[in-house]
């Protein structure tokens, strides 16, 4: 196999390539600012599969028509613990960002609140958002349903979505403790990176188009990502559903459809953040930071390590990027 090449980019460079992609589709500056952070943020810290890739999702969605370019979020405040925001089909960045100031407030007020954004097309990483609120001295919790690509543990169809959950726990002094990872085996863009490179995938990943197992990325791109764990991942996704779809009035998974393929369906959704006030709970940092030293004197280490040793690396020699992809985004940028 081919071995793909990569280069560094600077951060300037990585910006400006985000904003000429998205002037081109015609996303509003206020929509767009959020993208750029998200997206850089994203690739700054190997985080591939949602970084500067995410631009040719996000141009083919304007380019398609599905979505709301110059939408601004309304913000309700809908119970004494619950903000609901109407992203009016426009990015969830951008939603998110409306809605965090009151979702806050009304976390400190009451110890704990929830936010319903409704109505969202939403691409990013959730460990953005939650890291977000954990800047806040708040912990957070986030899932959102997504494309159906999954097929339920026994099925051989795309019923659920890849559902995502993401979590940060705020450390005083240091890196909040964060996770962040599909409910499917793994997520749809890591699928879609190693199609594009021609890698083939770990077994369990994906079924075809037939119900049968296979590696290769191409057939499980037409068939269905497995959930992790069998039954266990595939009952978490269904609460995803339910928590972040149904109880919130949005749409579930099966209810939407990938980008230009129903002219019925639509590719926006919606999307559930928890957030909890340590201080009204009596938090106890102390046991926290000593559970995760107990972990990482085992050899171990906490997730998000990774990416925060990536965003080092990348602030001294810039953002790692595949050329092949590079290349791409250059002359969508110029075309």
């Amino acid at each position: 196999m081919e071995k793909k090449s990569y280069e560094h980019i600077s951060l300037e460079r990585a910006r400006a390539l985000a904003a000429a992609i998205l002037a081109k589709a015609q996303y509003s500056d206020e929509h767009a600012s959020s993208m750029i952070q998200n997206m850089v943020d994203a690739q700054a810290q190997e985080c591939h599969s949602h970084g500067l890739y995410r631009l040719l999702d996000c141009y083919n969605a304007a380019k398609s028509g599905q979505i709301n370019l110059t939408s601004q979020p309304v913000v309700t405040d809908h119970a004494a613990s619950v903000v609901k925001v109407d992203a009016l089909q426009g990015n969830s960045l951008l939603a998110f960002e409306k809605g965090l100031v009151l979702l806050a407030e009304k976390a400190r007020a009451n110890g704990i609140a929830a936010m319903a954004i409704n109505n969202s097309f939403h691409y990013s990483a959730l460990w953005w958002e939650v890291e977000k609120i954990s800047d806040l001295g708040l912990v957070g919790l986030a899932m959102s349903p997504t494309l159906p690509f999954v097929a339920p543990y026994g099925g051989i169809k795309p019923l659920l979505g890849t559902n995502p959950m993401a979590f940060s726990w705020p450390r005083p002094g240091s890196d909040p403790y964060t996770f962040d990872f599909a409910t499917s085996a793994s997520a749809r863009g890591e699928i879609e990176i190693r199609r594009r490179r021609g890698e083939t995938l770990p077994p369990e990943w994906a079924i075809d188009s037939e119900g049968n197992p296979t590696t290769d990325a191409e057939s499980a791109m037409s068939g269905a990502l497995l959930p992790f764990g069998k039954h266990k991942g595939s009952a978490i996704s269904i609460m995803v559903e339910l928590l972040a779809g149904s109880l919130i009035g949005d749409l579930l998974s099966c209810q939407t459809a990938p980008l230009n393929t129903s002219d019925t369906k639509n590719i926006t959704h919606g999307e559930l953040i928890i957030v909890l006030d340590p201080a009204c709970f009596g938090v106890s940092y102390e046991s926290a930071e000593g559970l995760f030293k107990e972990i990482e004197a085992q050899g171990a280490r906490l997730p998000s390590q990774r990416r925060r040793t990536a965003k080092q690396r990348s602030d001294k020699e810039g953002l790692l990027i595949s050329s092949e992809l590079l290349q791409e985004l250059d002359q969508l940028a110029k075309d």
